[in-house]
């Protein structure tokens, strides 16, 4: 079947790291959105987001993602974490795809992985203590999870490493014949 795995959630979720787990376990091509953007734009994500702005990075992120599904093979693809929340894209990714794969972590993992690293996150690097980060992380997936759960499949993945997360999205694709 040439159908992508596509995976989605918070940044910080793991997506990344699992999608090259799954494309090394299936033999199947990784490919990161937001890496894809940057290489096309030769500019990195947090430079886009100063210089355009949210709303034209948001337009550059669709234009990218449905370039990237229209190539009508198998890989895995790792979204960024809003990408499901702007626009038509699930319905897009649906209408190629039957394998989506909403990662869901914790908030307070989430926010304790994103804090150590939240220089490099254009959204969150100007939050300044843990209790606000986790704050800012539970309204977002407030506002998120409605885009986030139209995924085929859930993945509840607290203090589970990526092999078994990876199993897990595996055993699931062999039940549906992938």
């Amino acid at each position: 079947m040439n159908l992508p795995i596509v995976l989605l959630g918070y940044m910080g979720c793991g997506k990344t790291k699992i999608g090259k787990s799954l494309s090394k376990n299936l033999n199947l091509k990784f490919v990161d959105l937001d890496h894809e953007i940057e290489s096309i734009y030769s500019k990195n994500i947090t430079h886009l987001f100063e210089n355009f702005g949210e709303v034209r990075f948001r337009e550059i992120e669709r234009e990218v993602l449905i370039k990237i599904l229209n190539k009508n093979d198998a890989f895995v693809l790792s979204l960024g974490g809003g990408t499901p929340c702007y626009f038509d894209n699930m319905e897009i990714i649906h209408k190629k795809t039957n394998y989506s794969f909403y990662i869901n972590l914790n908030s307070k993992v989430l926010a304790e992985r994103l804090y150590i690293r939240k220089s490099s996150r254009p959204l969150i690097s100007s939050i300044e203590s843990k209790e606000e980060m986790l704050n800012f992380i539970n309204k977002h997936l407030f506002e998120r999870n409605l885009f986030y759960m139209k995924a085929n499949h859930i993945i509840y993945c607290d203090n589970t490493d990526v092999k078994k997360i990876s199993q897990s999205i595996i055993e699931i694709l062999e039940k549906n014949s992938f």
